[in-house]
């Protein structure tokens, strides 16, 4: 496996070398000037804020970057882009819920449950509003398409101070996408591939005047490469947004998305009959401000979902004669407000309340029912946050949060954090904070081995950082260092014979990430992160080594890129004994633009064929190809 890795990127690095070595022409100068843009992003303070005044690691993948990929899911794109971050998966389409699903997530380690239980330590937002199960407390990974983002910005690390409960390990923000400028455009990409893979999308964009708006639409399925394993998605989207003048606008949007899939059990423990059909949606009602000098936002969202699934039998068991219903809702209002209040700083207050529950049943096949829970609980919080700089080259932060659970009482959140500017275009970061997440209803209610007497999990977070821009930006990379050290995490263990869950789970995590691109000249580019994680008390879904690197090209009517992806020491079970998985993987994409207005696409992965695991039984697809067409007008 070594000897392959090795043998990729020097190809990799060769390919990347040819315009150096034979010279340039007038599309590819070697001194080609780079103007940069400041990278705004709004996920670290609520309002827009450059990045390289923010003491937290942030990372923002665009909207090129997820369409060159042509996924019907955003999630594994991220999982390659961003140093430090690991979602899992089991197929070529399709994450699924309950028994031997996917999509777990975690972020140096924190996000999935010590034993391989439900993401809730990962916070998923969209415009900034939480993504998650009512009930259940976890995202929903089929949720996330591609088609919902402009962009996506990760914060690396405990975001509670701003976002509460869940974002302990690190948020994930879908950016929803507009349009800037007064025009019409749609786009419709179609795509099939191996194990009868279909991805089809269409989105229209338009901005008349004061008026914009979104409407996208998805349809996906896939056969799966083992049998009974089949995945079939709808999904939709529509924004709505008006400018009362340049200070004020308003956007109101909705999102729904329907999946069924199919789940054969682990190949040494086969299942049969476990399907679930699960419906998702969402909408929001925002209204904001922008003065310059002061900005913020109001916003209403309700989340909803509906859950039926049959958990299946295995050989020898009968059918059930039940299915597993629940319906789940959560609902909140979000306020805030950014002021300066003199030269060089900035405050932001807000104010945050949340409801969610709802109810989960078993139906019997003669019409009776069985009630697991029917449970509704509610949070409310303020924070605030203030920002100064100094000199034009130091800036302060620190921040803290009261966040009040209806059931678990009392948390106080504080974080702070320096950003230097030591040269041009270079930053040194410090910051420590404090990441928590209230107990779920599933936790406290719901199956064995609930416990209503649960506390709320917490950790901190101790970060240094370093990032520059060199040779007229073609050259950007940054490089960090961390330590988590958490209590009270809720893990499962013998209480007077029985199974329960308890606040005795610890963290001991430590690690770096790092990240370079370089521009060679218009044609080229290359770019490479690397994460390294040591845990005292492991997890499954983190893995010690994780290396992404890439070479892209672009120019006239071809782009191409390919990628090479190596993980290590990931743990796929830890209970009840430890499983590791390391393996390679070689991508590869390709467009051709025929016409001004049609392109063909192509994309390989998995390209060496390799065997592995990420969800332990679940073996993962060998080589895929994917081909597809995209026409825009």
């Amino acid at each position: 496996m070594k000897n392959t890795l090795y043998h990729i990127f020097l190809t990799a690095v060769g390919l990347a070398s040819l315009p150096a070595a034979h010279g340039q022409n007038a599309d590819t100068l070697a001194d080609e000037k780079i103007h940069p843009i400041r990278e705004i992003v709004v996920t670290g303070t609520r309002n827009e804020t450059d990045i390289r005044h923010l003491p937290m690691t942030v990372s923002v993948i665009d909207r090129k970057r997820i369409d060159d990929g042509k996924r019907p899911s955003l999630l594994p794109t991220l999982t390659e882009q961003v140093p430090g971050l690991f979602v899992t998966g089991r197929g070529m389409m399709g994450y699924g819920v309950s028994t031997g699903s996917s999509g777990a997530m975690t972020m140096r380690g924190i996000g999935n449950g010590t034993q391989g239980t439900p993401t809730t330590g990962m916070l998923v937002l969209i415009d900034g509003h939480p993504q998650y199960m009512g009930l259940m407390g976890h995202p929903i990974a089929d949720a996330y398409q591609s088609m919902l983002a402009e962009r996506v910005e990760v914060v690396r690390g405990p975001a509670s101070v701003l976002y509460g409960s869940n974002a302990m390990g690190g948020v994930i923000n879908i950016v929803t996408r507009k349009m800037r400028e007064d025009a019409v455009n749609t786009d419709m990409h179609v795509g099939y591939g191996s194990f009868n893979t279909l991805h089809t999308e269409a989105s229209n964009r338009v901005k008349s005047g004061r008026f914009s708006s979104v409407a996208t639409a998805s349809y996906n399925r896939s056969d799966g490469h083992r049998k009974d394993m089949g995945f079939e998605q709808y999904g939709g989207y529509a924004k709505l947004g008006w400018d009362f003048d340049e200070r004020w606008n308003a956007w109101a949007d909705v999102n729904l998305t329907h999946f069924n899939a199919s789940n054969p059990g682990s190949v040494s423990a086969p299942v049969f009959d476990n399907d679930s059909r699960i419906t998702r949606g969402m909408t929001s009602v925002t209204l904001r401000n922008d003065y310059g000098t002061t900005s913020g936002a109001l916003g209403f969202f309700y989340n909803w979902g509906r859950h039926k699934i049959d958990d299946g039998y295995s050989a020898g068991e009968e059918p059930l004669d039940y299915r597993f219903n629940s319906r789940d809702r959560m609902m909140g209002v979000s306020w805030y407000q950014s002021a300066s209040l003199f030269t060089g700083n900035r405050l932001t207050l807000g104010v945050d309340y949340q409801y969610f529950g709802g109810k989960a049943w078993n139906r019997f096949f003669d019409g009776s029912e069985t009630v697991t829970a029917d449970k509704n609980m509610h949070e409310v919080a303020g924070y605030a946050d203030f920002r100064q700089t100094i000199w034009s080259r130091l800036t302060l932060d620190v921040g803290l949060r009261v966040d009040h659970h209806s059931h678990s009482g009392t948390q106080w959140i504080p974080q702070g954090g320096v950003s230097v500017d030591v040269a041009k275009n270079a930053q040194i970061k410090a910051m420590a904070s404090k990441g928590f997440r209230f107990p779920t209803i599933r936790e406290m209610y719901m199956f064995p081995p609930q416990n209503p007497d649960l506390k709320p999990e917490r950790l901190m977070n101790y970060e240094l950082s370093f990032s520059q821009r060199l040779l007229d930006h073609r050259l950007r990379y940054g490089i960090n260092i961390y330590y988590i050290d958490g209590d009270d995490m809720i893990i499962r263990m013998p209480v007077d014979g029985r199974p329960k869950y308890v606040n005795t789970g610890k963290v001991r995590n430590c690690g770096a990430e790092g990240e370079v691109s370089y521009r060679i000249n218009a044609a080229w580019t290359i770019a490479c992160n690397y994460s390294w994680l040591h845990m005292k008390y492991p997890v499954v879904a983190a893995p010690e080594h994780k290396l992404y690197g890439s070479v892209d090209f672009s120019r006239g009517r071809w782009r191409a890129a390919c990628s090479v992806q190596y993980v290590d020491g990931l743990y796929t079970q830890v209970d009840p004994a430890e499983t590791e998985e390391s393996f390679v993987l070689v991508n590869a994409d390709a467009a051709f633009r025929l016409t001004e207005n049609i392109s063909l696409s192509v994309r390989g992965e998995n390209l060496l064929a390799q065997r592995y695991e990420i969800n332990a039984g679940y073996p993962m697809p060998r080589a895929t190809v994917t081909g597809g067409i995209n026409i825009s007008f």
